[in-house]
């Protein structure tokens, strides 16, 4: 039985399969690594990761809703993507 999945939904899910895949790669670094300042330069460099994939996630997740909502819905959604990444970095 074929299932259809939207292209949308699918280039999500492989984001985050992506995102997941690097995170444990990253604790398996910390493991091999073993000390705390490698682990805490791992960890660190996950940060870069985290935020991108939620923006490129939510880009297109918005594109693949671009059709249904409003120019402000819009512009509302990555007002909050953008407050969640400014809360967190500062």
């Amino acid at each position: 039985m074929f299932i259809f999945i939207e292209k949308a939904v699918l280039g999500m899910a492989l984001l985050r399969i992506l995102s997941g895949g690097i995170e444990i790669f990253a604790a398996f670094l910390m493991i091999k690594f073993h000390t705390v300042e490698k682990a805490l330069i791992i960890n660190s460099s996950l940060a870069f990761v985290g935020p991108t994939v939620l923006v490129i996630t939510t880009t297109i997740g918005v594109l693949g809703l671009s059709g249904d909502l409003s120019l402000m819905k819009i512009f509302w959604i990555f007002l909050g993507v953008s407050s969640i990444l400014i809360g967190v970095k500062w």
